[in-house]
């Protein structure tokens, strides 16, 4: 058995998004083809540590990590699994997407990993899903979007992701035919690690919400770097939806996690960062927060855990994280 240590230099993350939460079996039967073979035979290597399930959203995040050269076939056999369980002519949630599968991100965790490495993986999944499931449709984005390697952001933009109502018939995929209401249209990409960091105000006021949203944004003067935000209403009250990615660079403060990619050091903005100024703008209208939730672990916490989950050859660690969180 290799070392955790030597494991973790060449693992990747894939923190696959699917458009189901209300079915929580459907989901860990979606985990489980990136575990298992179609004759049952367990894929060594690989393991499932985190599925996250919004009821609201109807969406639920999936963190599959293995060794880069393996990554690609466990994450093709989830979405193909994804695909026959999941159809969005009948799906219902408040969270923006596309497709039954709505998102394939690929993440270099350990540091003999190159994003090149994770752009061709990415691509082998974005042609291996097209060529599967007849009637699947692919956008690229990030390192695998050659040669503009442009953003999850700006890509979704152009498909119309945040549109209410978006026109499949209208969109342009990378790979696959145009998009069919069945699956819809799924983003495939790769880039640096990008954490999801939610933070509940006790409000229904979605006009506050959206206030603080752009408060906080990346675009905005005085925004948090890589700080990504949507408000929606959730449970109830309203969240503030962050995509926190990865920046290459030196941190703007000592408390701000860093990592390495290929010899290049990457930070993030804390969670702890991000509950604080949307606490402090929220307080400000006189609304108190409920409380922040991270989707799944940081990019520190998700190599630390896949090396302790393959070192002990636990697959389905989800089941188990429990006992281990760090």
């Amino acid at each position: 058995m290799a070392s955790s240590a030597s494991l973790g230099r060449r693992l990747v993350a894939c923190l696959l998004n699917v458009s189901e939460a209300r079915r929580k079996d459907l989901v860990e039967t979606v985990a489980k083809a990136a575990l298992y073979d179609p004759q049952g035979l367990r894929r060594e290597g690989t393991t499932v540590l985190n599925i996250f399930n919004d009821h609201d959203y109807n969406r639920s995040v999936i963190t599959i990590v293995s060794a880069i050269d393996s990554i690609s076939e466990a994450v093709l056999s989830a979405c193909e699994k994804a695909c026959s369980l999941i159809d969005m002519r009948s799906h219902c949630g408040v969270h923006p997407c596309l497709g039954a599968v709505d998102l394939v991100p690929i993440y270099p965790l350990g540091e003999e990993v190159r994003p090149d490495d994770c752009a061709k993986q990415a691509r082998a999944v974005a042609e291996g899903l097209t060529e599967r499931v007849q009637g699947t449709s692919v956008f690229l984005f990030g390192w695998a979007d050659a040669p503009l390697q442009r953003g999850l952001a700006q890509r979704r933009k152009e498909m119309s992701w945040f549109k209410r109502s978006p026109e499949l018939n209208q969109m342009e995929p990378d790979v696959g035919p145009p998009p069919e209401r069945q699956y819809g249209l799924t983003g495939v990409g790769a880039s640096p690690y990008v954490m999801n960091c939610n933070v509940t105000i006790d409000t229904q006021d979605m006009k506050l919400g959206r206030s603080i949203a752009s408060a906080i944004r990346e675009s905005t003067q005085g925004g948090l770097p890589g700080v990504q935000v949507l408000a929606l209403p959730h449970e109830g009250a309203v969240e503030i939806a962050c995509n926190v990615e990865s920046i290459k660079g030196e941190p703007p403060g000592e408390d701000w996690p860093v990592f390495q990619i290929s010899g290049q050091t990457y930070f993030h903005a804390p969670a702890a960062a991000i509950t604080g100024r949307v606490s402090e703008l929220a307080s400000a209208e006189g609304v108190r927060t409920k409380g922040t939730a991270l989707v799944g672990f940081t990019p520190k916490e998700c190599r630390g855990l896949a090396e302790l989950a393959l070192s002990q050859g636990i697959g389905e660690f989800w089941k188990e994280q429990r006992r281990y969180r760090m």
